[in-house]
């Protein structure tokens, strides 16, 4: 049975999934969760009851369902360790686990869309507010992954060594969104190095917004050329 992955195109969270697919090599059936029409999907009573906090990815391998991107990463790693997304070296994976957070635990959930949704229509604040609490949010993580990357001999091509893995699968998505936020990504060369790598691999690109069946119009990312 083909796993299935309940996705959106422009979910950061899912498109990791489905790069870390990609990269794997593994079959997976993308079922489209809307998370704005008639109230978003996912607050319907069909996703909730498969994913109880609402929200995507869900990632389904028989009758048996994983939430949260990490996770479902981790678990592809276990299930077909080729091609490695993580190093071999215990301290290693560690670190690339830990800037893999960086942009999941604490750029990512901040500048959420429930989150951007709930200051707006709950704390009454208005569009160039929240636009000013996304960019100072997306800033303050980019630099910090910057100084981290600039300064590390583990950095090749990719955020480690000369392939893929965990952090550049987590990477590409927060640029997605801090170029389509019209954030200045020219303080970040090493960030945007690594995203231009990963830009020429179909992996990256299969799975990117414009790539996805329940896209809608064109992309709105224009990357800088490197």
């Amino acid at each position: 049975m083909t796993p299935k992955l309940y996705s959106f195109w422009r979910s950061s969270a899912a498109y990791r999934v489905r790069i870390a697919l990609n990269l794997k090599g593994m079959d997976c059936e993308i079922i489209p969760i809307h998370l704005s029409k008639n109230g978003g999907e996912q607050m319907g009573e069909v996703y909730s009851s498969k994913n109880p906090n609402r929200l995507v990815p869900l990632f389904e391998d028989g009758q048996k369902s994983i939430h949260q991107s990490l996770a479902i990463i981790e678990y592809l790693e276990e299930a077909q360790p080729a091609p490695a997304l993580l190093p071999k070296v215990a301290i290693d994976r560690a670190w690339v686990r830990s800037v893999a957070m960086d942009i999941t635990s604490d750029i990512h959930p901040i500048n959420n869309v429930r989150v951007l949704r709930y200051l707006i229509k709950k704390l009454g604040i208005n569009n160039e507010a929240k636009d000013e609490w996304y960019q100072h949010w997306v800033k303050v993580g980019l630099q910090s992954i910057e100084k981290q990357l600039s300064n590390d001999s583990r950095v090749g091509r990719f955020a480690y060594g000369d392939q893929p893995g965990l952090i550049d699968i987590c990477l590409v998505p927060q640029l997605f969104n801090a170029l389509s936020a019209k954030v200045d990504v020219e303080p970040y060369p090493t960030l945007m190095s690594i995203f231009h790598e990963c830009m020429k691999l179909p992996a990256f690109i299969d799975a990117s917004w414009e790539k996805q069946i329940d896209a809608e119009g064109l992309n709105p990312v224009a990357p800088p050329k490197k």
